[in-house]
């Protein structure tokens, strides 16, 4: 439901350059290759790719915080200016400076945002 709100224009979503890679990767472990290139597609046509450089993994490394793969996604989403970091595992982003939410609770945020 989230990714069709952001298909539907109702939020905009970003996703770290670095990460596409690793959305590639798991999906093909788990399917084939064309299903994770068609995957790469369709999340290309949904959110933002943010590039990163090295001022923003010096960024990462100075969050300090436990996994630097975290640091870095929170780094890319300082650069975004992005509201927040929408995951699986809360608990990772405690330090982060961006709030960390589930899917499921960004979901009515979304959709209780109105187009201006």
């Amino acid at each position: 439901r989230l990714l069709s709100a952001l298909q539907s224009g109702q939020a905009h979503g970003f996703v770290a350059a670095h990460a596409v890679t690793t959305v590639y990767y798991i999906i093909a472990k788990e399917t084939d290759d064309a299903t994770a290139r068609l995957a790469v597609v369709y999340l290309l046509q949904l959110l933002s790719v943010i590039p990163l450089a090295g001022p923003d993994f010096q960024a990462a490394v100075a969050l300090a915080m436990p996994d630097f793969e975290d640091s870095v996604q929170v780094a890319a989403a300082l650069a975004a200016q992005a509201d927040y970091i929408v995951t699986a595992n809360k608990k990772d982003f405690r330090r982060s400076p961006v709030p960390s939410r589930s899917a499921a609770e960004i979901l009515p945020l979304v959709l209780s945002v109105q187009p201006s």
